[in-house]
């Protein structure tokens, strides 16, 4: 018997698993084919490797959702760069687009995800001063943001 319930175990455990990595799998083609919309309406790319994900209920219905911070730059030809957030919310049928704003930028600021809590995303930013290289900012600070409806909104800022 107890052989049974450890096999049992096992099985419901691989399953379960499996489960998971087909949801974040799924997870991230729908975040991926978004961005990639984006960067072609824009004429621009996402440089590899820098987009943070984080998740955490964002809507109040006690449902992980998923944030997303990336950048998007050469906008047509250009040595521009753009950071955009945007949230994803978690449906029966998976991910969906609820919002995006444009947070941060070349000579505006750079933003860092901390952490999602009570249904609000949290960030480290670094702005410009006045004689730093567009490179470069220096000033630290941190801002958070809610999903209000289908807007993000900016709720404080330091």
């Amino acid at each position: 018997m107890k052989r049974f319930l450890t096999l049992m175990l096992l099985i419901l455990s691989l399953i379960l698993t499996t489960l998971t990595v087909i949801a974040q799998s799924d997870d991230k083609a729908v975040v991926d084919k978004y961005i990639a919309t984006q960067a072609k309406r824009e004429r621009g790319e996402e440089p590899d490797g820098i987009r943070k994900t984080i998740e955490g209920d964002l809507n109040h219905d006690g449902v992980s959702d998923v944030a997303v911070l990336y950048t998007i730059e050469g906008q047509g030809g250009s040595n521009n760069y753009i950071q955009y957030l945007a949230v994803f919310i978690r449906k029966k049928t998976g991910l969906v687009f609820a919002a995006r704003a444009s947070v941060g930028g070349k000579n505006h600021r750079g933003m860092d995800f901390t952490s999602i809590k009570d249904n609000v995303m949290h960030f480290e930013t670094t702005g410009y001063a006045d004689r730093d290289p567009s490179c470069c900012p220096s000033i630290k600070g941190t801002t958070t943001f809610a999903l209000v409806g289908a807007k993000l909104v900016e709720k404080r800022r330091k």
